[in-house]
């Protein structure tokens, strides 16, 4: 018996918004026009409602695969909420996801940017594995739109809050119960030396109240910089440990921040482009929810199916990387 994957559901917003209107509201500085497609190849990005959470989010996901598998909320033994993003930072976000789905199991947060939804994975797997849950529910809700700085003074200004402008709103739920092996290996490694490449600190003990800090800003080419220093000794030797190379799936997920560095990564790391599931064009970048959103379209593209082997690949600030195996 091992961890089976029993399905997965993302909810994005109806709300959209363009490139070319996000270029728009920036002020007073003014970039070229164009310029955030052609550096990033986001066309348009989901935005939630004004009285929506995080929450909210990962709630709607979460219940469409409760629907969709029919699950009962009695059989979620553990929910964890998986997302760079949070309603409060007391308490546990986890919380109120729960009461939304009248849940009455125990919850927790799993945190680690964008790779929060891998990470829950790789707990889930080991906790179903020991024998203390039998069913758990991840939810992801992603508010990253809440963190946009619209107005920019320069240049200067502009690069280092220009990451937001491709982040986009999204909920995701992934439900795994104990079954026939589907999560068949994890593999992560980290360089927290830079940690502090990508930050939002407002709401932490650092920052409290300051709203200059409430906004997302990161170093572009140090981020770069960063994840090819990782190199990919964690996904080779993870796919060695498991016997399998890239051509052995239907399908690999690779979280999208922008189309030139997706190229790039899967050059240096040797993964087959026509194994990929461009999402980030017509959804920017979602987040955590980046990979559950291309397994959906994958397996509703009929790119992937029962018995198929998919891999998904994340990197998050921090700055870390890490590969979860699945088995369908």
């Amino acid at each position: 018996m091992g961890t089976r994957l029993a399905g997965v559901a993302v909810h994005l917003p109806e709300r959209r918004l363009s490139t070319a209107e996000v270029e728009g509201r920036l002020a007073p500085f003014v970039p070229p026009a164009g310029l955030i497609h052609r550096l990033t190849g986001v066309e348009s990005r989901h935005v939630m409602a004004d009285d929506e959470q995080a929450s909210d989010l990962a709630a709607a996901a979460a219940r469409k695969l409760l629907a969709d598998t029919g699950t009962e909320p009695g059989e979620v033994d553990l929910l964890l909420f998986a997302s760079a993003s949070q309603d409060l930072v007391e308490p546990a976000t986890a919380h109120i996801v729960a009461a939304k789905l009248d849940l009455r199991c125990p919850v927790m947060d799993v945190k680690n940017a964008c790779n929060s939804v891998l990470n829950a994975i790789e707990v889930a797997d080991a906790l179903i594995g020991a024998g203390r849950y039998r069913t758990v529910l991840i939810a992801s809700g992603e508010a990253p739109s809440r963190a946009v700085r619209w107005e920019v003074g320069g240049l200067t200004e502009f690069l280092r809050a220009f990451p937001g402008y491709t982040l986009s709103d999204a909920g995701a739920a992934v439900l795994l119960t104990e079954g026939e092996s589907g999560v068949l290996g994890c593999g992560f490694t980290a360089d927290s030396t830079k940690w502090d490449v990508g930050t939002l600190p407002g709401g932490g003990s650092w920052h409290p109240r300051d709203p200059e800090h409430s906004y997302f800003a990161m170093d572009g080419a140090r981020l770069k910089s960063a994840f090819l220093g990782l190199g990919r000794d964690v996904l080779d030797r993870t796919l060695e440990r498991l016997g399998l190379t890239w051509d052995d799936f239907a399908m690999i997920g690779v979280h999208q921040v922008s189309l030139p560095y997706l190229d790039v990564f899967a050059q240096r790391v040797g993964v087959p482009t026509d194994r990929l599931v461009i999402t980030l064009p017509e959804h920017g970048n979602v987040a955590s929810a980046s990979l559950p959103l291309q397994l959906v379209t994958a397996l509703q593209l009929g790119r992937c199916g029962p018995g198929d082997l998919v891999a998904l690949v994340g990197l998050a600030g921090g700055v870390s990387l890490g590969i979860v195996v699945v088995r369908l």
